[in-house]
């Protein structure tokens, strides 16, 4: 099957064709103010490039920073209604409660605190109030709140309240998006909650993105399925993306990490991708991200929820040096806008690329633009350079074994040919379309993270695979290809009936 792969960063657009783990064709585009239009211009640029018809295209996967940068940037984000089940007992600290308070504004809309949930131990904490959530499904619904979170105490536990609520809602409103905690987070309120605020919030910014690239391939006479790529380095189909936006919030370094070990061979490995605006280092386990045990902050938001560990540093191709101070750079970078601004193309500004032209580590543009550089400055703006990328490096590293570090992404030049406690570093073909690598060679997942009580431990992992299995399949996999490739079972000594908490998550090829 002929693949394509796209992913949308803050400089480029990188998109490829593969033909089973053979690239046809590779091409990196600047990314536009309408990233739409960004897409299909790379799409033409790698069809014709590979001499592929529309036809031919199996499958089209597509990475985007679109959510991230809604909530970073507070745009683009919808008021929503949120509704926590647990009173009596979680009424102390409200939803939002967390929240900055410029995001608060924008997003925050009716709260209803309803009675019910669940205790530790698995019994409810009160019985359900289906008349205080029917009212208050109906006050939202007369709102014009077209999007709602559902959060109930102990839900990964037993989700009933949160299913029978978003029945209820769906019943007053019947294009309501509901977003239930229990599909997304893992136990603990407030940080699972948050994780359904944000998804809620994005739900209709998802929706139309996800529409948009529909239209870009359907310009483009492509009418293969397109897929959506997740944080765990898999894909999802549109509709399972438009759904869940969350899920791909760090999709771009996600990509670049399973470009890196596609590209490299290595399975297990520090990734330091170098874009136009960023480096973000991350670690390689088994060939997918390690993932992040620890709450994870999206836009001064805390959360806890499937994200990969990385290290992110404002050091990238395009980021702007201080031409006073070879030891003030970044974090502003001039972004997409690199060919226009950098001095090697003729622009006022003088970036990271500028310093590694000057330097002979790269050829770009016109190096005779950097030639009055002078030495110390450059030696010296490099110098910073490395010590940033080797800070990054050294606070990914989970233990003190040397391991070989893969250098990707259009500003790898910047990458230091030795690091403190690297193996070595490996520079690889195509390492600037690493991140469209990965978008191509992905597959699709099902996790599952939930307590099993009364069961055996052989039945409560069986168990927790088949959920994980259902859900990759309901994503786009094909069941016939699924296997496991992460599990994990924990003993929770203080709940009755032998409880067991059981993490498990399984891959699959496209179906189809």
């Amino acid at each position: 099957m002929i693949r394509i792969g796209i992913d949308v960063g803050g400089t480029n657009t990188d998109a490829v064709a593969i033909d089973g783990a053979r690239v046809l064709h590779a091409v990196k585009t600047a990314t536009t103010e309408d990233v739409t239009g960004g897409i299909l211009a790379a799409l033409h640029a790698v069809m014709n490039g590979a001499g592929l018809a529309a036809g031919q295209v199996g499958a089209v996967m597509i990475g985007t920073t679109h959510f991230t940068n809604a909530v970073v940037q507070r745009r683009d984000l919808a008021t929503i209604g949120a509704v926590r089940i647990g009173l009596p007992a979680a009424a102390t600290l409200p939803p939002f409660i967390d929240w900055p308070a410029d995001l608060r504004a924008v997003v925050a809309g009716p709260v209803a605190m309803i009675r019910g949930g669940h205790e530790v131990d698995g019994r409810p904490l009160v019985p359900f109030d289906r008349a205080a959530m029917a009212e208050a499904a109906r006050g939202m619904a007369a709102a014009g709140i077209g999007s709602v979170a559902v959060c109930a105490v102990f839900s990964p536990l037993d989700a009933a309240c949160e299913r029978e609520a978003g029945a209820i809602l769906h019943a007053a409103a019947p294009g309501l998006a509901v977003t239930l905690s229990h599909e997304l987070g893992r136990i603990g309120l407030l940080a699972r909650e948050n994780v359904a605020l944000l998804n809620a919030t994005l739900r209709p910014l998802a929706a139309r993105t996800v529409a948009a690239f529909r239209e870009a391939l359907a310009a483009s006479g492509i009418a293969a399925p397109l897929f959506i790529t997740q944080n765990d380095g898999t894909v999802a189909g549109a509709d399972e993306a438009a759904a869940f936006p969350v899920r791909s919030f760090a999709s771009g370094p996600t990509n670049s990490l399973r470009g890196a070990a596609f590209l490299s061979g290595l399975a297990d490995a520090l990734v330091a991708d170098v874009g136009g605006t960023t480096t973000d280092v991350g670690s390689l386990v088994a060939g997918f991200p390690r993932e992040a045990n620890n709450v994870v902050e999206v836009g001064g938001v805390r959360t806890l929820f499937r994200m990969p560990d990385l290290v992110s540093i404002g050091i990238g191709g395009g980021t702007l040096v201080d031409p006073a101070d070879p030891g003030r750079i970044g974090p502003l970078s001039v972004g997409y806008r690199i060919a226009e601004r950098a001095r090697v193309f003729g622009g006022p500004d003088l970036t990271c690329s500028d310093i590694a032209v000057a330097a002979g580590l790269v050829t770009l543009g016109d190096p005779a633009r950097v030639a009055d550089l002078d030495r110390a400055f450059v030696a010296a703006a490099l110098a910073r350079i490395h010590a940033g990328i080797a800070d990054a490096v050294d606070r990914m590293r989970a233990d003190a074994t040397p391991r070989p570090l893969v250098a990707v992404g259009g500003g790898a030049f910047l990458v230091p040919d030795t690091l403190p406690g690297i193996s070595r570093v490996v520079r690889v073909a195509n390492q600037g379309v690493a991140n469209a690598l990965g978008a191509a060679i992905a597959q699709v997942s099902g996790e599952v993270d939930q307590v099993f009580q009364g069961l055996t431990r052989d039945v409560a992992l069986a168990q927790a695979q088949a959920l994980a299995t259902d859900r990759a399949v309901r994503a786009g996999a094909s069941p016939a290809s699924i296997t496991l490739v992460d599990q994990e079972d924990i003993p929770i000594a203080y709940l009755p009936g032998n409880s067991l908490r059981v993490r498990a998550r399984v891959v699959g090829d496209i179906s189809g």
